[in-house]
């Protein structure tokens, strides 16, 4: 049967960088040209920048750390997504508003036209829904400022003012937005809102006029692409996966007392620092796939996870023919990967791809 992703394959045109990589802790970023790259860094190379002339200023404000608090309700430091995630979805973009128009500003009222352009999304990119980001209060010196969005529909009046869909969480507020996204079986190019402050204190207050952050649109996104990890797959995983942890070959030699040369789990990191990418991956700061290596037992028992055709060419090895080779070291159980990224145009992009973590190994 053949695995999600050839890393068999790709270790056998690895062998001089893998056998350094258990003496270092991270990949030679000298070898990774000379040879395919891993799965992951071929998906992520489509979005890497295109020239040595598209740059990206330091990530940071509240789009920046909000998308980083997402990151880490949903995923581990590795970039393994967490089994108590609600996410939903395999892929979050957030967009960010182009603003337009004079001085905001008029006395207490702070008024603010935004536009967020949503030409040339992906075409596998499926919208499942739509909200709206904002801080509905942000205290100051001596006040504090009251926000709120509307909607701007052209050739409409009045705006339409747009309700939080629940309670603030962690001092933010979401509008479902996404009828106004989707009409039909069609996305809308663009979205049109209105932020709307006031000073809310005491008159006469000295507060400096200050501009709060634009409110920021999340797209929740079913990502059909091939290797992405499915949202409706993943409770199904899970549970397999918890019910045969217990006879996976790396634990299973533990307890006999395997050594190095038995087959088990190897560290393989790469640096995404190494590969100069760390400027636009945010998180995680490391990709480590793991490998497979090491001499399968004489013995296969049928709950190593071995296939009956591994168990019989074992036996074949062993007492009918030497000349047929015994059944090699593979990857059995992978688990997805979460990457924080910036995109092109300065959006934020969450994504989990499938199968790109070994997590342990059988004999096939």
């Amino acid at each position: 049967m053949a695995m999600p992703y050839p890393f068999t394959s790709l270790l056998l045109l690895l062998v001089v960088p893998l056998s350094q990589a258990a003496n270092q802790s991270t990949l030679p970023l000298g070898s990774l040209p000379a040879v395919p790259t891993l799965p992951l860094l071929q998906a992520l190379q489509v979005r890497a920048p295109g020239s040595s002339g598209w740059q990206v200023g330091p990530a940071s404000g509240q789009p920046l750390r909000y998308m980083l608090n997402l990151y880490q309700r949903a995923a581990d430091r590795e970039g393994r997504p967490r089994r108590s995630r609600s996410l939903g979805t395999n892929t979050i973009r957030l967009v960010q508003a182009s603003s337009h128009g004079g001085q905001p500003w008029t006395g207490r009222w702070y008024l603010q036209a935004l536009t967020y352009h949503l030409e040339g999304q992906p075409e596998a990119e499926h919208l499942l829904r739509a909200t709206a980001v904002y801080l509905p209060s942000l205290s100051l010196a001596h006040s504090r400022l009251l926000c709120a969005l509307e909607l701007v529909v052209a050739g409409e009046a009045p705006r339409v003012l747009l309700s939080p869909t629940a309670r603030p969480h962690h001092g933010w507020a979401e509008v479902d937005v996404t009828p106004y996204l989707v009409l039909g079986n069609s996305s809308v190019g663009s979205l049109a809102l209105r932020h709307v402050c006031v000073h809310a204190g005491r008159t006469g207050s000295h507060d400096t006029p200050v501009a709060p952050g634009h409110p920021f649109l999340l797209l929740y996104l079913n990502d059909t692409q091939a290797g992405l990890a499915p949202p409706a797959a993943e409770p199904h995983r899970h549970r397999r996966d918890t019910g045969t942890l217990a006879h996976d070959l790396p634990n299973y030699l533990r307890e006999q007392g395997g050594e190095k040369s038995d087959c088990s789990l190897r560290p393989f990191p790469v640096s995404f620092a190494q590969l100069g990418w760390d400027h636009w991956i945010i998180a995680p700061h490391r990709y480590n796939p793991h490998y497979c290596k090491g001499t399968c037992p004489h013995l296969l028992r049928y709950d190593h996870h071995a296939p009956n055709h591994a168990v019989v060419q074992s036996f074949v090895h062993q007492l009918v023919d030497a000349s047929v080779p015994r059944p090699s070291c593979v990857p059995y159980r992978y688990s997805p990967i979460s990457v924080l990224m910036i995109e092109r145009n300065g959006d934020i992009l969450y994504k989990e791809y499938e199968n790109m973590i070994a997590e342990s190994c059988t004999c096939r």
